[in-house]
């Protein structure tokens, strides 16, 4: 096997690994085993932290967000003693397992924890950015998902800022596929029906 062989085999490995970590659909997992049932049978019917707090239960929820945001960064952390393209690799990887989980027919998150997670792993000081972008924004207007879009957009500018174009060009993907699986959201936000944060109902 020559070299240029050898890397497309890593590189693949590192994708479809990535796929298969990010695939977990830790929701879904949590609210069975605390005897919730079908978490997608509720609410918008996604496996996410949001979705999941409906259930009433906080600490699944938090549970959720917290996995489904470190399965991001393992996959990245993981790859990387293969080199930056595996670990770039892998976090696409795990992003698209996430959205898209084969098991539960490619119907699966938003993404945003997924989103977070990986961005830890590959820029933590960009994550402050996410972080302090979207703090504001949901402590100003009160709406997490214009909050998580517009921390999303500002991602790749960030790392570009930094000095890390290519991890700026994956996130310029990733933020692209976070805001198509949000246009439920985003027609709600035009609409002004939109629920905030802490709304009731």
């Amino acid at each position: 096997m020559d070299v240029g062989a050898a890397d497309f085999a890593v590189l693949a490995t590192c994708l479809v690994g990535g796929y298969l970590l990010g695939s977990i659909p830790f929701g879904l997992i949590f609210t069975r085993i605390a005897g919730l049932g079908d978490v997608r049978a509720i609410g918008s019917g996604n496996i996410g932290a949001t979705n999941v707090l409906r259930t009433g239960r906080k600490g699944l929820a938090a549970a959720t967000l917290l996995c489904d945001a470190l399965k991001g960064t393992a996959a990245v952390l993981l790859a990387a003693r293969f080199g930056e393209t595996a670990a770039l690799a892998a976090g696409l990887g795990a992003f698209l397992g996430h959205l898209f989980p084969a098991w539960l027919g490619f119907k699966g998150g938003k993404g945003v924890a997924t989103f977070i997670g990986v961005l830890l792993a590959l820029s933590p000081l960009a994550v402050l950015g996410f972080a302090a972008l979207w703090l504001g924004l949901a402590f100003a207007l009160r709406y997490s998902s214009l909050s998580a879009l517009v921390a999303s957009a500002a991602t790749p500018f960030v790392l570009w800022a930094l000095g890390e174009p290519r991890a700026a060009l994956l996130f310029l993907v990733l933020a692209a596929l976070l805001w198509w699986k949000h246009a439920p959201n985003i027609r709600r936000l035009m609409a002004g029906t939109e629920g905030r944060i802490g709304q009731k109902g």
